[in-house]
């Protein structure tokens, strides 16, 4: 038998590669279809007098005109080229079979060459798909994009026909291999256009739709270096302005690469830019006809949601933690934020900024990029740097309003500070771009980054969930009335008014759904938000030196010119969330300390409203947690009662006054049972005697104001409406509409009765319970004739003549209780007198009330009147007993104030104008000089003038004026008394 042929190395390394590339330089015996002859290629060869035979030094010849002949029955190039990768691989395996090491080694080698050379003709063939023939084929970056695809896919994903007719796995190390070096300019373009692909592919997709394979496709591509570059240097990156009809906000989320994915979102968007499928209508519709909305759908939106947000954390940080990235990355959310700062705005125009769902999701980005941050660790919070705010290049916080500071404040700041500063740290921090990338580290940047992408995304998207919660209320507040107008007449239009608002009303439903679940129901993005803001507050707070009070006399600069959104959105964020325990978890000490420490303090927090805010949270998280929230708290032992009582609202509209004010009365009335802040109020009363009197002015006039507004025009408005809709003739000759328009307004000023008998019953409620406990700021001159012609006049309403006009059915619905009301007047009157056990001033401030206290009203005994009232609704004994007592006081002090007046005519005579009150025209007993006019005035007249409605001024000039600011006239008082004694002895 004969022994078996030995073949050379060469004609092995000839046979592979003929199977790599599928070709053969001799007409081969069997008429194979996917072997290609290559005809004039051999004919060459042979003319250089070579063998047909393939080596690594033919390679790219025989490739080149393999894929540049005219073959018909060939693949198309893409295609065959990756064939020929797939093959080279098959064939390295088989190499383990070779006995022969040094021929191994030699194979290796050319199959290795093989693979290498097919890679750079794929580069080659992508970024230039015209250099060889190629005839109705998918292009190869299509092919890429299916290759990228299918590696980067799980079962769960939908691929193939949007990237060309077919589709194929690439080989294993392909498409790795493929980017791993491919840093040539051939490949710029065919990654641009894979990053346009992947945009195009998520363009209008909502979280129902297939984001989740692009995305990840995105961050496998960025994992390659210079992939990460081109995609920050892609035109669409930030993408010049174009010429389609909207906003430069609206245009970078709906044109640039990134922004295709931010806006994935379940908020709903305005009809021209609405996602697929529609969440709202596949998860929420009709949800008034449901049970429960389907957990399965919230649970898809939510997994969806996270899904994303990885993603796309992912993404960021790959991109900002590479040098040759961090830049563009850091301006493409620099622009974002430019573009869209007009957000802020009360009115969001669609078509001109990017929409809800763009902006919370890079929120909830933001959010997680700064976690270092947010896990509280100091050497993180010191690097946010605050001249940020001033000298960086990227963002401009100058033109938004400052916790305290002017513009021109805080220039001249700048200049001193600037001033102080040797060139070379001032040109540091005035730099170029790159300049500020030095000056400021990462952490900083993001730092106030996310600030203002808060404010723009999750505050201004909470702000409008409660704009369409309110939207919807008012709707189904409509249909009720339609509904009720139905029952007394169907007509053609009053069913179609009720189709059209049912439908409208399960729009918003849908719409409130959508938010509930990617914003109230997202626990993660809440909680992260509130140990954001924990962070803003604790960074503001060393500033002042740290929690403690007091705060230094004048406002740090530092802290004066922060941004006030930096702390309004905390006040709000907390606010709407103060209900969820992800949010108010291991926040609540470090945001009361802040509240109390600035919620009175207009020299560090300008803005009235934001104060007030300050106080809102304060007593919706009082409500929730209860006493345990301040309990061994040094802060709220020592200083929260007495910054409740200093809170101002002078300059806050009408109103709004009223809430906040039953705001801090609310808290005042919860701490009050509290006994060592029991103890703190009235050591206030004592000591802070000016400040305690302008809170009790204040409760005052505001439980005039409300209970007068009730009782003389809202209640008679109200009956006026209802007596009007009784008449069933004219009612029905009124159009529908007309109907629609009275009734609305029935059930507005319904609310505004309700509203206001609520806060007047506290109002009243907290002047029972500080009566009684500290009466004697009741009874000082200026404040004792106003407390007893308010009591008085309320006394006459609930029980005189008018009482006939305040009977309305159902009193309860709108928080009318009369009986009540007498109930609490009565013991303001006994409590007060109680604390006058040795004067009886309040008896004769009572009698010298012409209004309402009269001899008509003596003579008809109106505190037996009232006490027979009190009995029938079963008072109390002893209260009325001491009511009673208090009426004969007064009578008797009516008697004596008649003798005592014509005593002292008769004594003194006529009294010289200088000693006469300019005012009031009484004797003065303390005369005081004010500080403007210099007219001397009686300290009780106009003490009570400044307690009056807030009118903090001279009468006489209109100046500011305060208490403080009074100048004792000594010389006149002297004179005064020096009058009365000689006038005396005179007679």
């Amino acid at each position: 038998m004969a022994a078996k042929t030995q073949r050379s190395l060469q004609d092995i390394i000839d046979i592979i590669l003929r199977k790599i590339f599928l070709v053969v330089l001799q007409q081969p015996s069997k008429n194979d279809p996917n072997i290609v002859f290559l005809t004039l290629t051999a004919a060459k060869i042979l003319s250089e007098g070579r063998t047909l035979v393939l080596s690594c030094t033919m390679m790219d010849r025989v490739l080149i005109d393999r894929l540049s002949g005219d073959f018909p029955s060939a693949e198309p190039p893409f295609r065959y080229l990756v064939g020929c990768y797939r093959r080279a691989c098959d064939e390295l395996k088989r190499v383990v079979l070779v006995k022969n090491a040094s021929f191994r080694s030699e194979i290796v080698f050319a199959i290795k060459q093989a693979r290498k050379l097919v890679i750079l003709y794929c580069r080659l063939y992508v970024g230039n798909p015209n250099m060889f023939k190629t005839s109705g084929h998918v292009s190869g970056a299509s092919y890429l994009m299916s290759m990228i695809f299918a590696k980067v896919s799980t079962h769960m994903d939908e691929f193939g026909d949007e990237f060309g007719d077919d589709t194929f796995d690439s080989p294993p190390g392909f498409i790795n291999e493929f980017f791993r070096d491919g840093d040539d300019g051939n490949l710029e373009l065919v990654v641009q256009d894979l990053f346009e692909k992947l945009r195009q592919s998520v363009d209008g997709i909502s979280p129902l739709g297939n984001f989740q394979q692009p995305m990840r496709a995105l961050l496998w591509l960025i994992e390659y270096p210079n992939n990460a570059k081109i995609l920050v240097n892609h035109p669409r990156w930030i993408p010049k302005k174009t010429n389609l009809p909207i906003g430069e906000g609206r245009m970078i989320e709906i044109e640039s690469i990134l922004g295709a994915f931010l806006r994935v979102s379940a908020l709903p968007d305005s009809k021209e830019f609405k996602s697929t499928p529609d969440v709202g209508q596949q998860c929420f519709s009709e949800a008034s006809n449901r049970r429960s909305v389907d957990l399965s759908s919230l649970t898809t939106i939510k997994k969806a949601m996270n899904i994303l947000y990885d993603g796309l954390v992912a993404v960021f940080h790959k991109l900002l933690n590479n040098q040759d990235t961090q830049e563009r990355v850091l301006e493409y959310l620099a622009e974002v934020i430019k573009k869209n700062s007009a957000r802020s705005c009360m009115q969001v125009d669609p078509l001109s900024f990017a929409s809800y769902g763009m902006l919370v999701n890079l929120s909830s980005v933001m959010l997680r990029l700064c976690q270092p941050l947010l896990d509280g660790a100091a050497k993180w919070r010191e690097q946010i740097d605050h001249r940020y705010l001033f000298h960086n290049t990227r963002l401009d916080f100058r033109q938004l309003a400052t916790m305290h500071a002017s513009s021109e404040e805080v220039s001249a700041w700048l200049e001193e500070e600037n001033s102080s500063k040797d060139t070379h740290e001032l040109e540091a921090q005035e730099g170029t771009s790159s300049g500020t990338r030095k000056e400021y580290s990462l952490t900083c940047e993001c730092f106030f980054i996310t600030t203002r992408v808060l404010n723009l995304g999750l505050m201004k998207a909470i702000s409008e969930f409660e704009h369409l919660f309110e939207k919807l209320r008012s709707y189904e507040e409509d249909l009720s009335i339609l509904k009720a107008m139905r029952e007394q007449g169907a007509s053609p239009l009053l069913d179609a008014n009720i189709k059209h608002l049912k439908k409208e009303i399960d729009i918003l439903t849908q719409s409130k759904s959508c938010y509930e679940v990617q914003i109230f129901q997202d626990y993660t993005l809440l909680g992260q938000a509130s140990t954001f803001y924990k962070l803003v507050i604790i960074w503001l707070v060393d500033f002042v030196g740290g929690f403690k009070i007091p705060l230094p006399s004048t406002c740090p600069m530092k802290f004066a010119s922060i941004p006030e959104h930096f702390v309004d959105d905390a006040m709000n964020f907390l606010e709407i969330t103060f209900g969820v325990p992800e949010v108010s978890e291991g926040v609540v000490l470090d945001f009361l300390n802040f509240i109390i420490m600035f919620m009175a303090n207009d020299t560090y927090v300008k803005n009235p409203c934001l104060r007030a805010k300050m106080v809102e949270v304060l007593n919706h998280w009082i409500k929730k947690k209860g006493a345990t929230l301040f309990e061994r708290h040094p802060l709220s032992l020592d200083y929260l009662v007495s910054n409740l009582l200093k809170v101002d609202v002078a300059h806050i509209q009408l109103s709004d006054k009223f809430t906040i004010r039953k705001n801090i009365y609310e808290l005042l009335e919860y701490l009050w049972n509290i006994p060592s802040r029991l103890n703190a109020w009235k050591q206030i009363a004592r000591e802070e005697k000016g400040m305690y009197l302008n809170f009790l002015n204040l409760l005052i006039n505001d439980s005039m104001y409300l209970l007068d507004e009730c009782l003389n025009k809202n209640i008679s408005q109200l009956k006026k409406i209802k007596v009007e809709m009784a008449n069933s003739a004219e009612w029905e000759q009124r159009s529908v509409e007309e109907r629609v328009e009275i009734m609305r307004l029935f059930h507005s000023q319904e609310n505004i009765v309700r509203s206001n008998m609520k806060l007047a019953n506290g109002n009243v409620g907290m002047l029972a319970f500080t009566s009684e406990q500290i009466p004697a700021p009741f009874l000082l001159p200026e404040m004792v004739e106003r407390v007893a012609i308010v009591l008085n006049y309320f006394l006459l309403q609930l029980t005189g003549s008018q009482w006939r006009f305040l009977d309305i059915k159902d009193p309860e619905k709108y928080e009318f209780r009369p009986r009540q009301l007498l109930k609490q007047i009565t013991k303001i009157y006994v409590h007060i007198a109680r604390g006058d056990k040795e004067m009886n001033v309040f008896p004769a401030a009572i009698s010298k009330d012409g209004q309402s206290y009269n001899e008509k009203l003596l003579t008809s005994q109106l505190f037996k009147y009232v006490a027979d009232n009190l009995w029938k609704i079963h008072e109390n004994r002893n209260i009325i007993q001491e009511f009673v007592e208090l009426g004969l006081k007064v009578k008797s002090a009516v008697y004596e104030a008649l003798n005592e007046a014509s005593n002292a005519e008769a004594i003194l005579g006529e009294i010289p104008d200088e000693f006469l009150d300019p005012i009031l025209h009484t004797l003065m007993r303390d005369p005081v000089i004010l500080p403007s006019s210099r007219m001397s005035v009686d300290r009780p007249v106009i003490q009570s003038h400044l307690l009056n409605g807030n009118t903090q001024n001279d009468p006489f000039t209109r100046c500011h004026l305060t208490q403080d600011m009074l100048i004792p006239n000594t010389e006149l008082k002297q004179r005064i008394e020096d009058f009365i004694i000689s006038q005396r002895k005179r007679k």
